[in-house]
């Protein structure tokens, strides 16, 4: 292959990647509303939320921090819910 082929080759990508990047930069796409927050019961994020925050400023082991802390580790994994729950 000769050696011009080979730049037009190469120029030919490189004006379809421009291309290519042109198109997804101009399209138009509809904002993705999030999905809608659940909220079980009011008292209970208040609550976990000043049990963390008084755990935060300890330095020794406290049982009550850290079931306070494995509570929020399920609601932050979801764990423990069943399949389709708070979809």
């Amino acid at each position: 292959m000769s050696r011009t082929a080979k730049i037009a080759g190469i120029a030919a990508l490189a004006g379809l990647m421009m291309a290519v990047a042109i198109v997804a930069a101009t399209q138009h796409r509809a904002p993705t509303s999030a999905p809608p927050a659940t909220v079980r019961d009011e008292a209970g994020p208040s609550r976990l939320a000043r049990e963390l925050e008084r755990c935060a400023s300890l330095t020794m082991p406290d049982s009550g921090c850290e079931a306070a802390w494995a509570e929020n580790r399920r609601r932050f994994f979801r764990q423990g819910e069943p399949e389709g729950a708070g979809r």
